[in-house]
């Protein structure tokens, strides 16, 4: 499946903003945003000039690097949010933010989304009980997420796990950090995405 293969730190670059795809790289002076502040390529010093069609796709590009996902599988999102009952913008982000590898990152197990992806994919985590191995799968509230034997020797998230705080986690989420495990008590909240979106923007593009 395609996959972008490229520099991260480009895509930080072209939004204008952290995406926070590096993990920890993200919080020093590292960070292109805090060198390069602006779009990568010859032009990217100018001023740019978006329409309101630019502003919009400017902002599904954003959520898509943010998260990982593929423009089909975003469309499929899309669909999915317009199908539930609900305000469709934010059932589009709680979507999102109930992906395995979402989920993964936000209890800790990993500094990163892309990360995540990856520990996923080497089948180190298990959902209530079960080995699964898909970055893109739906989570519900009352599930349980753990480790597999594997996972638990794994040194990466071993290292992330120490460096968690319960009260950075957002509140639709618990970890039990002996046990290792993590459940979903609740759906995602908008007011807790600390990320700047507008997700209405995005849900007027694909209404068009």
């Amino acid at each position: 499946m395609a996959r972008y293969r490229g520099s991260v730190c480009r895509l930080c670059r072209r939004e204008g903003m952290k995406l926070f795809l590096k993990g920890e790289r993200c919080f020093t002076d590292k960070c292109s945003i805090e060198r390069r502040n602006y779009p990568p390529g010859q032009h990217g010093q100018a001023r740019p000039r978006f329409s309101d069609y630019g502003n919009q796709l400017r902002e599904k590009q954003k959520v898509r690097r943010i998260y990982g996902v593929l423009e089909r599988q975003f469309r499929k999102t899309i669909k999915e949010a317009e199908r539930r009952k609900g305000v469709t913008g934010e059932t589009l982000l709680a979507l999102l933010e109930l992906r395995l590898d979402n989920v993964v990152h936000r209890l800790g197990f990993a500094t990163s989304r892309n990360e995540g992806r990856q520990l996923v994919r080497h089948g180190h985590f298990t959902v209530n009980g079960r080995r699964l191995s898909i970055p893109s799968a739906q989570l519900r509230p009352g599930d349980v997420v753990g480790l597999t034997p594997r996972g638990k020797k794994a040194a990466r998230i071993e290292g992330a796990l120490d460096t968690v705080d319960a009260r950075s986690l957002p509140g639709w989420l618990t970890l039990n950090k002996e046990a290792q495990t993590g459940e979903i008590t609740a759906l995602p909240a908008r007011e807790e995405l600390t990320l700047p979106i507008q997700e209405q923007l995005i849900v007027e593009l694909y209404s068009r």
